[in-house]
This record gives structure tokens, sequence and C-alpha cells, in this order.
């Protein structure tokens, strides 16, 4: 699995939602995650994730120092899915999806994700899994950390 963490001031995620027209989920101070699947990711990848960022220490201390983590500073997360972390664009201009997890598989390790942060007791929000969404957000540093359970290439080869 792959995370891209925010620290964020604020954040927000807005979708169409059938019936109950538009939906908007907010969090004041704390992290925003995008959150992506493999094809080979299961739960253990998914808790072992959300450890990670659960624990992260990326929020100052009163010296200024980056020692405190989302759970010690009592931080909500605001969690969303993002299949294109899994973008392969080593060939061509038009990135392939390929290395994403199937949709079905990518929900329930979403889902995890998510419900692995609240059992740790971080507030947490969510987007709306496979929606066209919009982010907000105000990133807080700023501060962007990328975290993977595999191996991620991101090198453009010539």
């Amino acid at each position: 699995m792959r995370a891209v963490v925010q620290r964020v001031s604020r954040a927000s995620v807005s979708w169409e939602d059938g019936a109950d027209g538009r939906r908007t989920h907010e969090i004041g101070r704390g992290l925003a995650v995008l959150v992506g699947a493999g094809p080979g990711d299961e739960r253990a990848d998914a808790d072992a994730l959300a450890d990670k960022v659960a624990q992260l220490r990326i929020f100052s201390d009163a010296e200024g120092r980056f020692n405190l983590s989302l759970e010690d500073v009592a931080g909500e997360a605001l969690v969303v899915s993002q299949f294109t972390l899994y973008a392969d664009a080593t060939r061509g201009r038009r990135p392939s999806f390929v290395g994403a997890a199937a949709p079905d598989c990518a929900r329930d390790l979403f889902l995890r994700f998510a419900d692995r942060l609240v059992e740790r007791g971080v507030s947490t929000r969510t987007g709306s899994f496979g929606a066209r969404m919009t982010v907000s957000l105000d990133n807080e540093g700023p501060v962007t950390i990328a975290l993977s359970t595999d191996p991620w290439e991101t090198r453009i080869r010539g």
C-alpha cells in the first residue's frame, strides 16, 4: 500500500452522492492521507501503514522539533482513496494504472486503513471510495511524506 501524508491545519473532501446531493467531510488540525492499494496488498499492510501514519512524528513540540505524532497531538485524519498512487509513467505520457489493486480489494483495504486509525483513537473522516472528489487542504509547514509498504519505483526512465 502507498500513502501520501500531508500535515494540515484543515482539510476537506467533497463529492456528489446521488440522491443525497453534495457531501463534505472536514477535519481540523491533523493529517490528510491519500491511500492506494496494490494487487498484492493484504489487511496486514493496511494495518501497518495506518500504524505508521498514526505514530509518524511530524508535528512540532515546544522546541519546534518533529517529535510528536498524530496520536500525541490528538489530531484528526482525512483519508481519501487514491488509486493514482500506483500510476506507472515510465512509458509515454499517459500513465498506466494496471499496478493498482482491483476495486473490490482496494475498497476493503482502504476501509481497513481508516478503521485501524479509528481503533487507535484517531478521529477519522473519509471520502467516498470510487467517487470523483474534490480535496481541499491547508498544508502546514508544508510537510508532505510519501510512505509505502512495498518498493516504490518513481524514477522516470529515458
